[in-house]
């Protein structure tokens, strides 16, 4: 089938069929291929879009900024301090006037209420830069990734995630990987697993598309006939410092290293959305460390550096499938 999404928002991949989640995939490997190329595609000169970012962020801003200068847009960026919506002016109010100025509105923050109320008051199409539910630009990013790795065809490729399963980044996971017909494995904690609501969704879809879900504290059980190893830092933004002890004696057993991917298949690749702490090259990584004595977290050296890692070349593909996503919504 065509693509056909214009004026559509992109919100959550439950929105989107898997037909259209493969055409967007199709899209960004060609863009990607003009990119390095070297051919310029301006398709959208003349056209405007604001970010609107609540959480600050490295690859999401630079990836919606270099995609929509890429396409001819001009970009305006609004930190937390540099707009006034839901303080002196109402989420509707703020998202009417920016539906008059500009061609899109990109969020990134906190609440998917806030993303789905811009989409329902501005009148343009709104993209969803990371809530606390959702993180669906990231998880074309990861299927591109996976599909130069892999091939075209992901079904049946085994996609675990080790953490805390219940984050935004495991949830789109779960998604994607039920709409493409993957088997996904979420492995944690059970304390941490994902919440009933959105695995009965999930189910739903994969009774469709032969995907297969599955759940486990094992971590050994989740490596086994792995073909992708998935993981995110233990405590995400906006949650209290104080959570690191509490979280780190649960997830010690999900950390991604050498003896880990040894269980899974000889030609598994490792992901991570980024940032990671994977030594102690940060300041919250020198703290653990003199804290609690860790030289990594979520993930080790051994892998993060590895030869089956492919976290880089997943973060330029943040870029180029955003790129799809703008074009095809604003076309």
């Amino acid at each position: 089938m065509g693509l056909d999404i214009r004026g559509r928002s992109f919100l959550t991949l439950l929105d989107y069929s898997p037909e259209e989640i493969d055409s967007l995939i199709d899209l960004a490997a060609e863009f990607k291929n003009l990119k390095r190329a070297g051919i310029a595609h301006r398709r959208l000169e003349g056209k405007q879009i604001v970010l609107l970012f609540e959480k600050t962020s490295t690859r999401t801003r630079c990836s919606f900024e270099v995609a929509a200068r890429d396409l001819g847009m001009g970009v305006t960026f609004l930190d937390p301090g540099s707009s006034q919506m839901g303080k002196k002016e109402s989420l509707a109010d703020t998202a009417k006037v920016l539906g008059r100025l500009y061609d899109g509105i990109e969020y990134r923050g906190y609440s998917q209420r806030v993303v789905e109320d811009l989409a329902k008051y501005s009148g343009v199409p709104v993209w969803n830069g990371l809530t606390d539910d959702f993180h669906p630009t990231q998880m074309l990013a990861d299927m591109l990734t996976a599909r130069e790795e892999f091939g075209h065809d992901l079904r049946g490729r085994k996609l675990t995630f080790f953490g805390d399963a219940r984050n935004n980044v495991a949830n789109s996971l779960m998604v994607v990987c039920a709409k493409l017909g993957l088997r996904y494995c979420a492995c944690g904690p059970k304390e941490l697993m994902p919440a009933g609501e959105l695995v009965g969704k999930c189910r739903a879809v994969a009774a469709e598309t032969g995907a297969e879900l599955e759940f486990t504290d094992d971590p050994a059980q989740g490596a086994k006939d792995c073909d992708i190893l998935y993981t995110d830092i233990w405590l995400s933004m906006g949650e209290p410092a104080e959570l690191w002890e509490r979280r780190i004696a649960l997830l010690r057993p999900y950390q991604v290293n050498g003896a880990l991917i040894a269980k899974a298949k000889p030609t598994a690749i490792f992901l991570h959305c980024l940032p990671a702490f994977h030594d102690r090259g940060t300041t919250v990584g020198e703290e653990i460390y003199e804290k609690y004595g860790l030289e990594a977290m979520e993930v080790t050296d051994e892998v993060f550096l590895g030869p089956q890692a492919r976290q880089f070349r997943e973060a330029e593909n943040r870029m180029h499938t955003i790129k799809a996503v703008l074009w095809a919504t604003l076309q």
